[in-house]
């Protein structure tokens, strides 16, 4: 691979145009099942996730902030694995495990965009449910939809900001002593394990702009889950307690899976990286979690169900 000199300032550090993705190549034979094993599981994720986005917009009992902001997760999460599971299946197959200096980039900006939309969405999820349960006599004052259209802006601009933030700090470093990245994608992680020089005020960088993502999102998630609890304790009836705390238990397995799997990979030092336990952890976030959202948190939802139904109804008749 051909290098490129830096600017002034890094005379003889030199960054590599492209980097070689060594993820999966210790699975040898392995590598075909790999393959369709995760084919299948994003088959499944994206047609899922699609199709939910179709439902809540054909169905107009649907249309609600809580279905809205299920819909923007949807598409959120699809955007997510479309920017790392298509490049996961190639290099599986076709044995390409190269990716350009700049699709790199491209990659991790997109890729952490999207992880970060997610953590602001599923606070906004949070705030939906609390009004929902602790002010629902004023539920539809308070959720009005230029609130909910403001809630999706804010969090999708958060989002690009933080993840154009994350790239900033990764590749304005030099990359001279190694181009593989011992990865299935360009995760900052292992990127920044690349880097040469001292790359302590990247780590702290990334370590900060990750704390501000994840804690103060999943901060705002608590507080709302406090309140809920609280007034779900108020409730006079077990069954109206069951009623509803079940509005808001797919939202905390896909919130508590999120940010497990996030906060281990992103708050914690660069010398506690091992390959092969953050290649499982970033399996299942790139592969599994978002197949949480269509199963656990729409496809066992009745008014879902009913609407997936009614879809089909119509389309058959």
């Amino acid at each position: 691979l051909s290098r490129m000199s830096l600017s002034v300032g890094q005379p003889n550090a030199t960054s590599w145009r492209g980097f070689v993705f060594l993820g999966f190549s210790s699975f040898g034979d392995l590598q075909l099942l790999l393959f369709v094993l995760f084919l299948c599981l994003y088959l499944v994720t994206l047609t899922s996730n699609v199709f939910i986005i179709i439902v809540i917009r054909l169905d107009s009992h649907l249309h609600t902030p809580m279905y809205l902001f299920l819909s923007f997760l949807s598409f959120s999460e699809t955007c997510y694995t479309l920017g790392i599971v298509p490049r996961m299946l190639s290099g599986l197959v076709m044995g390409d495990q190269h990716i350009s200096y700049v699709g790199c980039a491209a990659q991790m900006f997109f890729s952490a965009s999207w992880a970060c939309t997610n953590c602001f969405l599923l606070a906004v999820m949070g705030f939906d449910r609390y009004v929902a349960i602790c002010a629902p006599l004023h539920y539809d004052s308070r959720m009005h939809p230029i609130l909910c259209a403001q809630l999706i802006g804010i969090s999708f601009l958060n989002g690009y900001l933080f993840g154009l933030g994350m790239t900033l700090v990764i590749f304005h470093l030099p990359f001279c002593s190694s181009h593989e990245i011992q990865h299935f994608f360009c995760d900052t992680p292992p990127v920044l394990s690349l880097a040469c020089g001292d790359t302590g005020l990247s780590e702290l960088g990334i370590l900060i702009l990750s704390l501000l993502v994840l804690l103060v999102s999943f901060l705002f998630i608590t507080i709302s889950y406090v309140f809920i609890l609280a007034a779900i304790l108020r409730i006079p009836s077990a069954q109206g307690r069951k009623k509803a705390f079940s509005t808001c238990a797919s939202h905390l397995t896909v919130v508590i899976v999120h940010y497990g799997c996030a906060s281990f990979m992103y708050l914690r030092p660069k010398a506690s990286y091992s390959l092969e336990r953050d290649q499982l952890i970033a399996v299942t976030y790139t592969v599994v979690t978002p197949l949480l959202n269509p199963i656990v948190y729409s496809l066992r939802n009745r008014a879902v169900q009913t609407a997936l139904k009614n879809v089909f109804q119509r389309r058959l008749l």
